[in-house]
């Protein structure tokens, strides 16, 4: 088996108007509710190594691959997990307090993120010895969601997705139904 590292340093790092691009998702998977049958959503976040609560994966976007090739790398190597990107949720601003360097002196970012669908959880990854994986529903995430830009990522970008993604699949039945009668 090949060994998975981690990527570090800043050379390959893209930066566009001030800015350090950023790519990251928030991973997902269904559970069954034994309760009522329904599938309960929930979000795989990690602990952050800079401070309280929990974040999503993600991290700089390199000049060697796309946004979406680095969503999914950050996904392994931070969270160690794999799955397919469904849905771009939007850009996300913030302001890194630890991360300024001199293409981005006042720690500006700006970070594409995706919706991934979990398909495998890595027993080994490559930040495993200073990242822990919890699967929260979305109001657990909500609380314990470190940034304000991640909640919003959360909120606006991914649970409308996901509530759109559900209308759509329920107007699909509904039509299927509909062709079945006649």
């Amino acid at each position: 088996m090949a060994e998975l590292v981690a990527r570090t340093g800043r050379q390959l790092q893209r930066y566009k108007d001030g800015c350090r691009l950023i790519a990251g998702c928030i991973p997902f998977r269904y559970r069954n509710c034994v309760e009522n049958g329904n599938k309960v959503v929930e979000v795989l976040m990690i602990n952050s190594t800079s401070g309280p609560n929990l974040v999503f994966p993600k991290g700089g976007w390199e000049n060697d691959e796309t946004v979406e090739q680095a969503a999914v790398r950050e996904a392994v190597e931070e969270a160690g997990v794999r799955g397919d990107l469904l849905h771009f949720l939007g850009y996300y601003s913030f302001k890194s307090k630890t991360l300024q360097d001199e293409f981005c002196p006042e720690g500006l970012c700006k970070a594409a993120m995706f919706a991934l669908l979990v398909k495998e959880e890595l027993q080994f990854w490559p930040e495993q010895s200073t990242r822990q994986r919890s699967w929260l529903t979305i109001p657990e995430a909500m609380e314990r969601c470190r940034h304000q830009w991640m909640r919003m990522a959360l909120e606006e970008g991914f649970l409308k997705w996901h509530e759109d993604t559900l209308k759509g699949e329920n107007n699909l039945i509904s039509s299927d139904l509909s062709l079945e009668k006649d």
